[in-house]
């Protein structure tokens, strides 16, 4: 009779259930948590000036003694983006694999965190020792090279966590998927299985990469002038096919936007990516080359306002300018969220005169997914064989799709665990229940304030957004409260002044009015000039405009 564990294994996410991005998962028995990737999002349309998204760690700050480490899986911003915020406040050592590590180092560089952060370089072969849990690894295809799979082996089973994968049997840099490991793992018993959904959706298999570099040197063989191609920086084996593509057909390849230019000179140096000699040129040699003997290779996928792309669209490019009969790829599918600006490029790029292939309609196949379709989410299940299953990395819907694609390989629907952000699952004795919720959220970044936005400024710069502010400006007498100067209106966003004159002009009387009132009552508190002042000036704009401005009043005493 084996002895019962009275100590639990807690399951949780802390970012990366219900939305897609800032990845952030957890797994923690008795005095050990092992955290799994630390990633970003981009901010939702309503989070009007946030720049990016990361995860509340603040339950890992608050146990952070028990924090034996972070296990990077592969090197997209949506699972390393975090680590300088994160690093921060929760110095623990960090594994990755070499190419993820260079990535990861250019961020701390940034940073100022190179020298304090515990860097440990990890590979397929890799086990490690953190507490009571050992992690050993299993090499999975993605869109970048040296991605892996995670298996925790707790007191309570082994934990396996997929990373971002995809089976591609002719992955370009003949960096195959570990089936033989994956199967391995499943003969000894998993007991729990964390999986990707991104593409739950999606049925049958996602194609292989190689079939992209076909189609890419393809479309540049047909190409009768410059061929500009945009993708995601970090997709490394779709710059080295655009590499491929530019040798085959004998042009010469620039690279411009900031991360496309930091990923291609990390991934050449680690020998990830192969660019014959001569064949790099800076953005300013373009036109001194015939147009078909040019490839500008370029970030902007997401149609994103600042990139490379978009400022050559809108002709505000300080080196290159996109020329009617180019040839545009867009090499990426948009982000749920991105498909307005990515639509908004595209349009722009046909105003030019180029000739765009993009999206789903486009005739040709120059993007694949890095993510597994249906087939391969339930080969990945049936690899593993796990007593318990819970859906990861996907919005609500993704998740619950996933979940339905367990059901149908055999697994039981009381297995299977959908969980929100900060949601646990306590195993014991190999009995697995929802347990209660630990602290989570979002904190969002602007500029270099951290954590300073919350739900109340937002709220505010949507009514700026909306109705604009009034600022009301009075000066009163110390001695008998009488108005000396104003009330002076100033009108930023709500009505523009010099057209409504006559609404000011009421207001004003409004504000002087109410004022002159509640001196002659005796109140001279502060806070209530300025609550009534604020409720009648609102009541009358509102009446007259329908609209609500937000109404500073502003009073001073001499």
């Amino acid at each position: 009779m084996s002895k019962k564990n009275i100590d639990k294994l807690l399951i949780f996410a802390l970012g990366g259930v219900g939305e897609i991005g800032k990845n952030m998962y957890c797994v923690q028995y008795a005095n050990d948590i092992i955290v799994i990737d630390s990633g970003l999002k981009f901010p939702e349309q309503d989070m009007l000036g946030i720049d990016i998204v990361i995860p509340d760690i603040g339950y890992l700050t608050e146990n952070r003694d028990k924090v034996r480490g972070i296990i990077i899986t592969h090197g997209h911003e949506d699972h390393i983006g975090g680590l300088p915020y994160v690093l921060k406040h929760l110095n623990v050592p960090l594994y990755a694999t070499k190419l993820t590590m260079g990535l990861i180092e250019a961020k701390l560089k940034e940073a100022n965190l190179l020298g304090t952060t515990n860097r440990i370089l990890i590979n397929a072969d890799s086990v490690l020792s953190l507490g009571s849990i050992t992690a050993s690894f299993f090499k999975t295809n993605h869109s970048i090279p040296d991605s892996v799979g995670v298996a925790l082996d707790t007191p309570e089973g082994v934990v396996v966590h997929t990373g971002d994968f995809k089976f591609d049997q002719t992955p370009v840099n003949d960096q195959y998927a570990d089936l033989h490991r994956m199967a391995e793992i499943g003969k000894k018993g998993v007991l729990a299985l964390l999986s990707d959904s991104t593409n739950a959706e999606r049925p049958g298999y996602t194609g292989s990469e190689r079939s992209v570099g076909i189609e890419i040197e393809e479309v540049f063989r047909k190409a009768k002038q410059r061929v500009v191609i945009a993708t995601f920086a970090s997709n490394i084996h779709r710059v080295q096919q655009v590499f491929d593509a530019a040798a085959a057909t004998n042009r010469k390849v620039t690279v411009i936007g900031r991360s496309m230019v930091n990923v291609v000179s990390i991934a050449s140096e680690l020998g990830y990516l192969n660019i014959p000699d001569g064949m790099l040129i800076e953005p300013e040699e373009v036109n001194k080359l015939a147009a078909d003997r040019v490839v500008i290779l370029s970030t902007g996928s997401q149609g994103e306002p600042m990139s490379a792309l978009t400022r050559m669209a809108r002709s505000t490019h300080r080196k290159v300018d996109i020329l009617p009969g180019d040839t545009v790829i867009i090499a990426a599918t948009p982000i749920p969220g991105n498909e307005r600006d990515v639509g908004r490029t595209v349009d722009e790029l046909f105003r030019i005169g180029a000739n765009v292939i993009y999206g789903p309609g486009s005739v040709t196949g120059v993007h694949v997914s890095g993510h597994g379709s249906q087939e391969e989410l339930k080969l990945m299940l049936n690899l593993m064989k796990p007593k318990y299953f819970i859906p990861i990395h996907g919005e609500y819907r993704m998740l619950r799709q996933h979940g339905l694609l367990a059901e149908s390989v055999g697994m039981a629907k009381e297995d299977i665990f959908m969980c929100d952000i900060g949601d646990t699952v306590e195993i014991q004795n190999g009995v697995a229940r929802k347990g209660s919720k630990v602290q989570s959220g979002n904190i969002l970044i602007d500029g270099l304030g951290v954590g300073d936005v919350g739900n109340i400024v937002l709220r505010d710069r949507k009514l700026l957004s909306q109705d604009g502010i009034l600022v009301v400006v009075v000066t009163l007498s110390k001695q008998d409260g009488k108005i000396l100067s104003g009330p002076d209106i100033i009108s930023r966003g709500f009505v523009y002044v010099r057209e409504s004159e006559g609404l000011l002009e009421e207001a004003n009387r409004i504000v002087t009015n109410t004022l002159t009132k509640l001196m002659n009552e005796n109140v001279n508190e502060w806070a209530s000039l300025k609550t009534n002042v604020k409720d009648v000036l609102g009541r009358f704009l509102y009446e007259q405009t329908r609209r609500r401005p937000m109404i500073l009043p502003i009073i001073m005493e001499v």
